[in-house]
């Protein structure tokens, strides 16, 4: 499958201070692939890296020609006062082929059949700000497929809601990607990406690791990547991420005589 984006020895800098260091990594047009990291580690950066936002300051980032590239940012960071329908919102992905200043048929009928499709049909002419979190997450999707991107890129997209609904955004960018679009994203939710995704990145200012979650969600390189002790068990054939500091300084409970 040919690269979308490929990363040659690509460090990014703030100031004097040295954020990211000699990446290597390729982005193929089949990409499912989850970046995880503590806070600080330079996940954020490394986004803001593939989609352009910021040059890197050693290597290259090159990006094949004509990408289609759509970025949704973290729902903490969205002004959510902004007073804006689910419906505007989603139609401003639409720039490509945009005649008018309001919404046409057409174009009202993409942006239904593009919240049906994301499971929120019917919430067009709410407000942003009444909807959940999940909702919030499922606006700002839709509004980037709308542009018909090549490559999705999404920061932190289960941040802030349950684990049902992380769950549900997982399974929905897995579906999103069986139907041929790239997707990139970072994440702390370790347990997450094992589950559904099939290419995990560890992160800390460098690649510590890159393949199956098997492969990199291993003692070892999670104590690298986080600076902590964490217990790998396996379960259905996944990992499943334990941190042992909590078993090592919660004391068990004896039940009551």
């Amino acid at each position: 499958m040919s690269s979308l984006v490929r990363f040659a020895a690509a460090s990014a800098r703030y100031g004097h201070h040295e954020v990211l260091h000699h990446i290597d990594l390729t982005i193929g047009a089949d990409a499912l692939l989850g970046v995880v990291g503590p806070s600080g580690s330079g996940k954020t950066t490394l986004l803001r890296l593939l989609t352009g936002q910021l040059a890197p300051s050693k290597g290259s980032v090159d990006r094949v020609d004509g990408l289609r590239l759509a970025y949704v940012p973290q729902v903490e960071t969205v002004n959510w006062s902004f007073p804006v329908t689910v419906a505007e919102c989603v139609l401003m992905g639409r720039v490509r082929g945009r005649r008018l200043p309001w919404r046409s048929k057409a174009e009202q009928a993409m942006v239904d059949a593009m919240l049906d499709r994301l499971g929120i049909g019917g919430l067009g002419s709410r407000h942003i700000r009444e909807l959940s979190g999940g909702q919030q997450q499922r606006v700002f999707l839709a509004r980037a497929l709308l542009g018909e991107p090549d490559l999705l890129v999404l920061d932190e997209p289960t941040s802030g809601v349950d684990v049902r609904t992380r769950h549900e955004i997982l399974h929905l960018l897995a579906d999103l990607n069986d139907d041929g679009l790239a997707i990139v994203l970072s994440t702390h939710d370790l347990n997450g990406i094992a589950a559904h995704l099939p290419r995990v990145v560890c992160l800390n200012r460098r690649v510590i690791a890159d393949g199956p979650p098997l492969a990199v969600l291993t003692p070892r390189v999670l104590e690298l990547t986080y600076g902590a002790r964490m217990e790998v068990l396996e379960h259905a054939g996944m990992p499943v991420v334990v941190e042992r500091w909590a078993a090592d300084v919660i004391p068990m409970r004896r039940p009551a005589s």
